[in-house]
C-alpha cells in the first residue's frame, strides 16, 4: 500500500528536500505541497493523504489552527509537525490539536521514513525520553484537570486498562509496560486500543494528555 504524502512548509526548499527523500521509496508518494495554512487545509479536503507533513510557523493560518482544522475534515489523515527547536513551544499545542506526533526538521532520512510509516499505521511519533521532556517542559500548557467529562470516561476503564493508561501517561513504551507489568507486548497493545477506543482517543499522544489532564497523574 502507498502511502499518501502532503508536505506544508513555507520554504520551497524544505518542500523539495522531503519530497526527494520520499521519491526514494516504493511504498510512499507525494501527492500535493502547500506553501501555507490555508492551502494544507484545502488540499488535505482534496486529496485525503494519509499523512501530512506539516510545519507550525507558516504566514497566514498557521500550523497549529491548519492541524486542527485537518483532522476534522479529513480524519483518516494524520498530522506530523515539523519544528526547528526540540521543544518548539507550538509543539504540544499540535499534539493536543491533533497531531500524532512531531520531528525536528534537521531529522535524518532514515528517522522522518520511519515515522512516517508508524503514523500511517495508526501509531504516535514520540518516543517515550521526548514525551517525558514534552511534558516537563510544557505541563503549565496542559488544563488543571478535565472536570466530569474526564472522571465519566475514567470510569469506563478496567483496573487494568488505568494501569496501562499511568505507565502510557509516565512515557513507557509497550515494552517497558510489559515488563513493569508482566504483560505480553501483544496484551498491551491490546489494551492501548481500548482504552483509546473507551476514552475516544485519537492516539497515544492524546492518551498521555487525558492521563495528566484527568489527575491520573500528579506533576510532582
Amino acid at each position: 500500500m502507498t502511502i499518501r504524502i502532503l508536505i506544508a512548509d513555507d520554504e520551497a526548499l524544505l518542500r523539495m528536500a522531503f519530497g526527494a527523500v520520499l521519491e526514494t521509496q516504493p511504498d510512499m508518494a507525494t501527492v500535493g505541497e502547500a506553501a501555507d495554512g490555508v492551502q494544507a487545509i484545502r488540499l488535505a479536503r482534496q486529496l485525503r493523504p494519509d499523512v501530512v507533513l506539516m510545519d507550525v510557523r507558516m504566514p497566514g493560518t498557521d500550523g497549529i489552527e491548519a492541524t486542527r482544522q485537518v483532522v476534522r475534515i479529513s480524519p483518516r489523515s494524520r498530522v506530523l509537525i515539523l519544528t526547528t527547536f526540540d521543544l518548539d513551544e507550538y509543539a504540544f499545542a499540535g499534539l493536543n490539536a491533533g497531531a500524532s506526533g512531531f520531528l525536528l526538521k534537521n531529522t535524518r532520512p532514515e528517522e522522518l521514513l520511519t515515522a512516517i510509516r508508524s503514523v500511517a499505521a495508526g501509531d504516535a511519533v514520540v518516543s517515550p525520553r521526548i514525551t517525558r521532556r514534552l511534558l516537563e517542559n510544557l505541563r503549565p500548557h496542559i488544563s488543571d484537570g478535565g472536570g466530569a467529562d474526564h472522571d465519566e470516561r475514567l470510569s469506563r476503564l478496567s483496573a487494568r486498562e488505568r494501569e496501562v493508561l499511568v505507565k502510557v501517561g509516565c512515557g513507557l513504551s509497550n515494552t517497558e509496560i510489559a515488563a513493569t507489568l508482566y504483560l505480553a507486548e501483544a496484551t498491551v497493545k491490546a489494551h492501548l486500543g481500548r482504552i483509546l477506543q473507551k476514552l475516544e482517543l485519537r492516539d497515544r499522544i492524546q492518551a498521555v494528555i487525558f492521563a495528566y489532564e484527568s489527575r491520573l497523574i500528579h506533576p510532582e
